[in-house]
Formats: structure tokens, C-alpha cells, sequence
């Protein structure tokens, strides 16, 4: 439901509590207490049968007999009763519950399933059950049984764990962080974490989100606020269970590699997240991330009064990716004529052990001026020659006093020891201070890590090749005919196909059912003179390895038969159960010099198809080289997928070995996740290996597994993916009045240069009516934010000119966080105008608003804009006033009204 209502949790003018009891460890006394303790100021009220009154609170027998409507009510009552109570809420005109109530069971039928379904009808918002509650400090609610009061703050704080949010909240207090908000999720049968990303992605008092996630259920719906949330504010996440397997066999090297960490790893990565491991990470990646912003980059200078802890920061520095900085030649003579002899002349910055605040403030300086760092990590030691106060209070004035324009650069501390109030000064100046070296790096690496996070949501992909095309109909052939076979694996002849189908080499096998028919499938390829390979065939087996089932660099007739029967007899004794088909033949691929790598698909039951790339050979899963990512990918992301790994390193050159192709690896890791997209009955691929060399990359084996799509779940758009794939049911051709056709279709990241281009047709007075504004500078953020786009909330269709492929308009719609309604926007070439392009576009775009399942489609147009408000009229729209801007018309369109 997204954030709909989100304001009575969070901001309510009325509470109201059901259940509790006069108990001192009553679970609705010790909330009450809280709520009346901190100060509310809205109306309060109990409902209990039993007592007349609860902490000085005369209660009622009934909601509706309170004498106010309470906007948010709290419920502490037995699970039997929790969905009659939301019931009665709803009846009463509550807007929202926050339960805390716990053991309501999981499942259909349970008393959680009752109160989800009480939710759905009667639109309530419902926080829990089981779970800590809600605290926001702003608005003076602390509807929560946690220990203490957490005080205001800027910081989200939002735990699947009610016992981990307390922590949490007593690891804050202790160190006096205040919070925008804690909500303690609970079962979460209504508010997940995605509406309270939404939420807090535009919540003024949140400067930085913070999350304990365990699972998650909705990955689209997460996935989709998550990147929209970490777009405008740090978003810092911790999830335990790292080491976690998946239980059971796994039949294939991808389903292995791919743990659910590691999915959730590579999901996290995706939307722009910040991950740590350690809840004193959550917090210090908050901190740090909320008070400096970013950085242009990893190169750290250290300023210090003892050379060996700076040498260790710099040390723990390169563990963690980031670079020594390099002092310029200039910074070297300036520092020579202003500290004493002996300074280190490079970095780390050596004051020595007598430095007093005037070298720290001529250090500090050079350094914040010297172009070749990033940031500056200012280091103190307590020696009997320094005060560390004094050092302090030189480093508060340097950033003081820095000049209007000169570089703005984030200065980090470490003041060991006795600081003698350090650390309070220079955090009132908002450097954060460290407790070690370790922390510090770590502290700045938060930056470079969100940073780059930052930029990968905003960087635009390469083209893909324009012989890039795929015969998705031949794949959907050959998994149908398997499925109507009842197979849940593709034998080898039909995998080579179906990559084939999508212009993955592979050397193709030919199928035999005894020996004899392998010597009939081998001979051709021994006539060239070509050595052949022979494995055992069966649907049953799924590593061919564990029944010794592959003979390589067979180079006669007599081998192969030899070859053959062994592998039959010997599979057939040790696997009596398997169903063994006989064997397959395929051509040796020979590269001397090509490295092995392993390329897949595994099917998470979360965030569904994967992308597995790594080393490969039948060690890859103790060797354990793998980098995830979620599907679908373009060439930036497989670029970076693939560098991620330790095998990325020998896929350059090295001694006489030249460097792989990794661009044709790239295409092979975009044209499966194509695959993965255009085929949801694939659920697992398994190229290994995959051999990478100076002259592309060719697969020697590989396993395809398929499921009938009446297993999988059906939705708008791909029904698995987590992040919502580009939609090709949305491409279609128009043909103008002025006879001219154009192609339709959605917009992709890689549209960059051809919106630039568009913009040169577009009038400055056209641009003015789109923006409410002048647009002189089209930067890349610019374009970057009309070209990516989250499939799952906004859609932005172009129309191209079928002869010439200039884009001649585009429309565009952003849905709100509840799905309801939708923002459009229109803009077409103004050499265009009059061709009927705008209105053709604007019925497509109402189009996708059905498909969205929108219900009202709005904008605003400028009063001067005559022409749009005139096809908004003849379209349907509703054409007002805004009432809080007179040169403003608002125009709003019920969907199921609008015109088929």
C-alpha cells in the first residue's frame, strides 16, 4: 500500500490503546506509560472491560465509546482477538494499528492471515504484530516497550527484530545519536520495509536510513523503494546469517554458488545500498555518510604527530581498496617552508611527536588545498609535547576559516588517548572522530563505498552491439518441447540450440545411445583430425563427474567405443536409479591459452533469476570465486559484474599470455540474463566451463534446468524478476497524420546521446512549458534521470522515427508510492508540432497507466500552455485551478473513464 496513511503511525492526533492490565510488566501498561511519559500531546485513550482505569487513564468498554475518533490505535491484546480489535478500529475510523502482540502464527488460517485480510479490506495500516512498536521523537510518540526514549535526531531506524531495535536504540543512547524515527516491523503482515523506505526517502527530519533486515518478501516492491530511497539519502543496511547454505542437494554449480547471502549481497549492491556487518558499522556508516556526504574519490591523506599509526591507517586503507594519496610537488615545498626539519615529506604527513595546534593548522591546510587527495585524516597521539586540545581546537579553525570557493574536502579524526574534550570539538564542528586507525579508514571507505554506489545508479551503460539479436522464439521451442516431455533438464543437443539461439558459442555434442552409435557420432570429427570428448547422458545426474562420467582427448575409433561402454557400464552400476540415455559426443575446443570461467543462472526463491560468474573447472565450488548479480543486466553491470571476481585479474594479459575478451564475456553474461527475461521457465544455467581467451569465449559444457510455467508466479511484467525488466510488450509502431512512421517503445538507460540530440529540435520556450523553467544545461544528471528508469513505478515510452532512428517525442508517467495515481509529462520535437504526435503519445500513455493498474492519471500544465490543456480537455481530463499556484492548471483523469 505504500506510504498511504504512514502519517497516522508516525505523526498521529489521537491514540488510543486496547488491552493491557494493571500488571507492572503488562505489555499495554509498560506502552502506555511510555506514550503519556514522553510527552504526547494529542488525545489519549484505553479501551479495557476489565479496569476502570490504566496509569491514570479512565478506559472505555468500547473504540466507538472513547468520545474521540482515535487516529492510531495500539493493541495489546490475545491473538484470538487481534483481527476482531483492527475490525472495531477500522468501524471506529482509525486509520492505523501498531500490534504488539506476538505468537499470531504464520500461514492461512493463522490469526495473522485474519488480520491481513482486515487490513486489505478496510484499507488500515497495520505495523506488526510482534514487534517492538514505533517511536518518533518529533512527534513525541513513543508507542514502544523499549527500554529508553530515544531523543530527536536524523536518523531512520527501521529492524525486522524487535530485540535488535532495542539494542540498537540503547547502543544510541549511549553515545547520545538521536533518531527521525525507530519502527520495529515484526511480522510485517501490512508495512514492510518497502512503504517505509518510500516513507522516509521524503521524510524532512531523515537524513540517513538505517536498516536490520532479515528477509524480505516482496523483493520487486523492495528493490523498486530501495533504489528510490538510496537515490537522495545514504541507505545503510546490516543482515546476519552471511555463512548461511541453502538446505539440500543443489543440482547444479550456480544453484551452490549462489547463497542466499550472496543474493542478497548482490540485491543490496543493485539498489545503491550500503552494506555492513556489525551494528556499530550500521551506525558509524550513518554517521560518517550523513555529516560529510561524498567524495570525488578513494585517495586518503593522513596528517599525524606519529608516523607508525599513520602508516597503519594507510596499511588498513589498501586492505579495504582504497589509495595512499600522492603529495604534490608544490604541497612538499609549501610544508618545507612551514614545519621543522624532519617532517616526513610525504604520506602520511608526519608532524612529529612535539606537533602543537599552529603545524596541525599549516598540515591541515596544505593538505585540504593540495588537489592529488580526496580527504584527510587528521591523526593525534598523546605525547608530553603535544595538547591535544590545543591540536583540536587549530584543526576546528582551519575548517572555519576556509576561504569562500576554495575545495570543500571531508576531514575525518582520530585523537587517541586522554583528548582532553577533543572529540566533543571536533564533532561540534561535524568532524567525526574514530576510536582507532581501523575505524577511521573504514569510516572513510563508507564514503568512497556510497559514492560509488551513487554513481553506478546514475551511469549510463555502453551500447550493446548492433548485431546483438536473439531467436527467442527457437529457445521457447526447444523448452517447450522438453516440458511437453515431461524433462526437467534440456539434454545437451537442445542446450547447444538454445544458447546458439542467443549467440553463445558452444561446441555442439551430438547424442548416442550406446557405443557403437558414438563411433558413428565421432567419426567426422576424427576424419578432420579433431580430438573428441564423451560423457555420460542422463537427466539424473547432475554433475557427471560424481559417476566418473567424462572421457577427454579421445583421438580414435577404438577409444571412443572403449570410452562409451566404460562410462555406460560404470553409470549404470553406481547410480542404479538414474536413467542413463547413453552418451554425448562433442568436438575438443583446444585454446592453450584461454582462461576458465563459469557463467549461469541460479533461481533464488526470494529475488528469483541470478547471474553467477567466476572461475570455473570442477573445482569452482572450493575454489569459490564468485561474484552475483539480478538480472537484466546491461554491459556496465556485466563489466562489473565480472570485475568483482579474483579471475577478473588473469583475464588481462601476463607474460606471454595476451588478455581475454572480456567484452565477449560481458555479452555472454547480458544475452543470458536476455534469456533468463524472454524465458521464465528457465530456471537454472550452467556454462562451465567457459573458456575466455584473446579470441572470445566458447562454452565446452553446459546444463539448462526448466520448470512448467504453471510452478511460477504471474505478474506484470516478468513474473520472477526482482527488478522489473525492460517491457517488450510495450513496443509498437504508429503511423502519424502526415503519414510518417514512428516506433514506440520504451525508454533505456542507454538513450543518453539520443535525448541529447532530441533537445537540439526542442525551442527554448517549448523546454520552458515541459520544465516550468529555463533548461540551458542538459548534464549528465540531467538526462540520466529521464533515461533510467525503475520499470516497477515509472515509464517513459520514446517515439523514433522509423527511417532516420531520431527520436521525435517521448511521455512519460510516475506512479506515486501507492499506486494510485500517476504523474505524466509529454514533450515532442517542435518542428513535430501539428503531425498528431503529442496525442497519439498521450493515448499510449494512458494505455500504460491500465497496465500499471493506475487509477488516476495527473499533471500540471502551465495557464499559458494552451495547446496541452486543449488535448487534455479533448482527452477526457479534468482541468482546474491549482489553488496554490495561479499560473498553474491541474488536470486529473480517472483511468477506467479514459477512452480505449
Amino acid at each position: 500500500m505504500g506510504t498511504y496513511a504512514l502519517g497516522s503511525v508516525f505523526s498521529p492526533a489521537s491514540v488510543a490503546l486496547v488491552g493491557g492490565s494493571p500488571r507492572e510488566r503488562s505489555l499495554g501498561r509498560l506502552v502506555l506509560r511510555q506514550v503519556i511519559d514522553g510527552g504526547f500531546g494529542g488525545r489519549i485513550g484505553v479501551v479495557n472491560r476489565r479496569y476502570p482505569e490504566l496509569e491514570g487513564v479512565a478506559t472505555a468498554p468500547r473504540l466507538d465509546a472513547l468520545g474521540f475518533v482515535p487516529e492510531l490505535v495500539l493493541v495489546a491484546t490475545p491473538p484470538a482477538t487481534v483481527a476482531r480489535v483492527a475490525m472495531r478500529a477500522a468501524d471506529a475510523g482509525a486509520r492505523a494499528l501498531i500490534v504488539l502482540t506476538r505468537d499470531m502464527g504464520e500461514g492461512p488460517g493463522s490469526h495473522n492471515a485474519a488480520l491481513q485480510a482486515v487490513a486489505r479490506e478496510r484499507g488500515l495500516r497495520v505495523v506488526g504484530p510482534n514487534c517492538l512498536g514505533v517511536i518518533t521523537p518529533h512527534s513525541k510518540l513513543f508507542a514502544s516497550f523499549a527500554a529508553h526514549r530515544p531523543p530527536k535526531g536524523d536518523l531512520a531506524l527501521v529492524s525486522q527484530s524487535g530485540a535488535i531495535g532495542a539494542a540498537m536504540i540503547e547502543w544510541a543512547s549511549a553515545r547520545g545519536l538521536g533518531f527521525s524515527a525507530v519502527v520495529s516491523l515484526g511480522d510485517a503482515v501490512d508495512v514492510d520495509f518497502g512503504d517505509l523506505l518510500d516513507w522516509f526517502a521524503t521524510d524532512r527530519h531523515t537524513r540517513a536510513i538505517l536498516l536490520y533486515l532479515e528477509r524480505v518478501r516482496d523483493a520487486r516492491k523492495f528493490l523498486s523503494a530501495a533504489r528510490a530511497a538510496a537515490r537522495g539519502k545514504p541507505v545503510v543496511v546490516v543482515r546476519p546469517g552471511r555463512h548461511a547454505r541453502r538446505p539440500g542437494p543443489l543440482s547444479s554449480h550456480a544453484a551452490t554458488l549462489a547463497t542466499p547471502d550472496a543474493v542478497y549481497d548482490a540485491a543490496f549492491r543493485r539498489a545503491g545500498l550500503l552494506r555492513v556487518h556489525a551494528l556499530d558499522e550500521l551506525f558509524a556508516a550513518a554517521e560518517t555518510l550523513s555529516h560529510l556526504g561524498s567524495v570525488p574519490g578513494k585517495r586518503l591523506a593522513v596528517l599525524t604527530n606519529g608516523a607508525g599509526t599513520g602508516l597503519l591507517a594507510l596499511d588498513r586503507l589498501q586492505d579495504l581498496g582504497g589509495r595512499p594519496a600522492k603529495l604534490a610537488d608544490a604541497t612538499v615545498a609549501r610544508l618545507d617552508g612551514e614545519l621543522v626539519r624532519g617532517w616526513s615529506r610525504a604520506n602520511p604527513v608526519d608532524l612529529l611527536g612535539d606537533a602543537d595546534g599552529a603545524r596541525y593548522a599549516a598540515g591541515l591546510q596544505a593538505l585540504l588545498d593540495d588537489p592529488g587527495n580526496d580527504a584527510v585524516l587528521a591523526v593525534n597521539v598523546p605525547t608530553v609535547l603535544s595538547d591535544p586540545r590545543e591540536t583540536a581546537e587549530a584543526t576546528v579553525r582551519v575548517l572555519q576559516q576556509r576561504p569562500r570557493g576554495a575545495p570543500k574536502k571531508p576531514v575525518l579524526a582520530l585523537w587517541l588517548g586522554d583528548d582532553g574534550g577533543a572529540a566533543g570539538l571536533l564533532g561540534a564542528a561535524g568532524v567525526p572522530t574514530y576510536a582507532s586507525e581501523a575505524e577511521a579508514v573504514r569510516g572513510f571507505m563508507y564514503l568512497v563505498r556510497h559514492r560509488e554506489a551513487q554513481a553506478a545508479l546514475m551511469e549510463t551503460p555502453p551500447s550493446l552491439p548492433e548485431d546483438f539479436a536473439v531467436d527467442r522464439a527457437a529457445a521457447q521451442a526447444l523448452v517447450a518441447a522438453a516440458l511437453a516431455e515431461g524433462r526437467e533438464w534440456l539434454d545437451p543437443a537442445a542446450t547447444a540450440r538454445l544458447l546458439g539461439a542467443y549467440g553463445i558459442a558452444i561446441a555442439a555434442p551430438v547424442l548416442a545411445a550406446d557405443a557403437d552409435a558414438a563411433v558413428e557420432a565421432a567419426r567426422p570429427l576424427l576424419d578432420e583430425g579433431c580430438r573428441v570428448a564423451v560423457k555420460v547422458l542422463s537427466p539424473d545426474i547432475a554433475h557427471k563427474s560424481d559417476v566418473d562420467g567424462v572421457r577427454l582427448h579421445l583421438g580414435s575409433e577404438a577409444a571412443v567405443r572403449e570410452a562409451a561402454a566404460g562410462i555406460i557400464a560404470r553409470a549404470q552400476t553406481l547410480r542404479p536409479d538414474a536413467r542413463i540415455d547413453g552418451v554425448s559426443v562433442h568436438p575438443m575446443v583446444l585454446r592453450a591459452k584461454a582462461r576458465e570461467v563459469i557463467a549461469g543462472i541460479a533461481d533464488d526463491p526470494v529475488f528469483g533469476p541470478v547471474v553467477v560468474f567466476g572461475r570455473g573447472g570442477t573445482a569452482v565450488e572450493v575454489i569459490d570465486d564468485t561474484a552475483l548479480a539480478l538480472p537484466p543486466l546491461d554491459l556496465r553491470l556485466a563489466h562489473e559484474l565480472i570485475g568483482r571476481t579474483r579471475v577478473s585479474r588473469i583475464l588481462r594479459a601476463y607474460r606471454d599470455v595476451p588478455a581475454a575478451d572480456e567484452r565477449a564475456l560481458a555479452l555472454v553474461l547480458v544475452k543470458l540474463a536476455q534469456l533468463a527475461a524472454d524465458i521464465p521457465e528457465i530456471l537454472e544455467v550452467d556454462i562451465n566451463p567457459l573458456l575466455a581467451d584473446a579470441e572470445g569465449a566458447v562454452a565446452v559444457d553446459a546444463r539448462i534446468a526448466v520448470a512448467p510455467s504453471t510452478r511460477l508466479h504471474r505478474g506484470r511484467g516478468h513474473p520472477r524478476f526482482a527488478v522489473f525488466p525492460y517491457p517488450t510488450e510495450l513496443e509498437r509502431t504508429l503511423v502519424l497524420s502526415n503519414g510518417r512512421e514512428a516506433f514506440v517503445r520504451p525508454v533505456r538507460p542507454e538513450d543518453d546521446a539520443m535525448f541529447r540530440r532530441f533537445f537540439e529540435h526542442v525551442s527554448a520556450e517549448d523546454l520552458r512549458l515541459r520544465f516550468f523553467r529555463a533548461v540551458r544545461d542538459f548534464s549528465h544528471d540531467f538526462i540520466a534521470r529521464l533515461v533510467q528508469l525503475d520499470y516497477a513505478r515509472s515509464m517513459a515510452l520514446v517515439a523514433i522515427d522509423a527511417a532516420s532512428g531520431e527520436m521525435l517525442g517521448a511521455v512519460r508517467l510516475l506512479a506515486d508510492s501507492d499506486f494510485e495515481r500517476g504523474e505524466y509529462g509529454i514533450m515532442v520535437r517542435s518542428d513535430l508540432k501539428g503531425a498528431g504526435l503529442g496525442w497519439r503519445l498521450m493515448q499510449e500513455m494512458i494505455q500504460v497507466a491500465r497496465w500499471m493498474g493506475l487509477s488516476t492519471i495527473e499533471g500540471q500544465v502551465l495557464r499559458e500552455n494552451s495547446t496541452m490543456l486543449a488535448m487534455c480537455r479533448r482527452l477526457g481530463f479534468q482541468v482546474v485551478p491549482d489553488p496554490d499556484d495561479a499560473t498553474l492548471m491541474l488536470v486529473t483523469l480517472p483511468v477506467e473513464a479514459a477512452p480505449l
